[in-house]
C-alpha cells in the first residue's frame, strides 16, 4: 500500500473519509450514485464497470460484482467482458457498452462518427450520458484506489 493507514482503521474510509473529507465524501457520493440511480440494464453496466476494472487492474473492482434485487451477472460473465469482440455471451447493448468504456479509458479521441451512429441506434441520449459517468467514475475511482495500493487491502473474495 502507498499511503500509511492507522492500525485499526479501515483502509478506504480512512483514505475516502478521514483523509480528505470535503473531496472524499463527495467522490464516495457519486460513486455510490452510479448505482443508486442507474437506468441502465444490469449486463451493460456490468460489460463497462468490468471492462473498466481490467483496464485499471483494481483487484477490489474486479472481484465486485453489482446485485440487483438479488440477481448478479453469471460466474464467467467477467472472461466475456475480456472477450467483447467475439463472445455470443452479449448482445448489442453489452457489447457496446464494453467497447465504449474501453476506448473511453484508451482511446477516447478515437470514438469516430462510425462508433456514435452504433451507439446512438442501441441507446438514448441519457443512456449515453449516464454510461459516460458511470465510466468516468469507474476509471477515476478504480484507478485511484489501485494507485494507492487500497484495492489490495479490500479485496473482496467470492462476492
Amino acid at each position: 500500500m502507498n499511503i500509511d493507514i492507522p492500525e485499526g482503521q479501515e483502509p478506504i474510509g480512512y483514505v475516502w473519509g478521514e483523509m480528505v473529507p470535503g473531496i472524499g465524501l463527495a467522490a464516495a457520493n457519486f460513486s455510490l450514485s452510479v448505482y443508486e440511480h442507474t437506468t441502465l440494464g444490469l449486463r451493460e453496466f456490468e460489460a463497462a464497470r468490468l471492462r473498466i476494472a481490467q483496464i485499471n487492474g483494481c483487484l477490489f473492482c474486479l472481484d465486485w460484482r453489482t446485485d440487483r434485487d438479488g440477481q448478479k451477472v453469471e460466474e464467467e460473465f467477467a472472461d466475456a467482458v475480456t472477450q467483447w469482440r467475439t463472445t455470443d455471451a452479449f448482445d448489442d447493448r453489452a457489447r457496446l457498452a464494453a467497447e465504449y468504456a474501453e476506448r473511453y479509458a484508451l482511446d477516447h479521441h478515437g470514438l469516430d462518427d462510425e462508433f456514435w451512429t452504433r451507439m446512438t441506434a442501441h441507446y438514448s441520449q441519457r443512456e449515453i450520458v449516464e454510461l459516460s459517468m458511470s465510466i468516468g467514475s469507474w476509471l477515476a475511482f478504480g484507478r485511484l484506489n489501485h494507485v494507492l495500493g487500497l484495492d489490495a487491502v479490500c479485496v473482496l473474495r467470492g462476492h
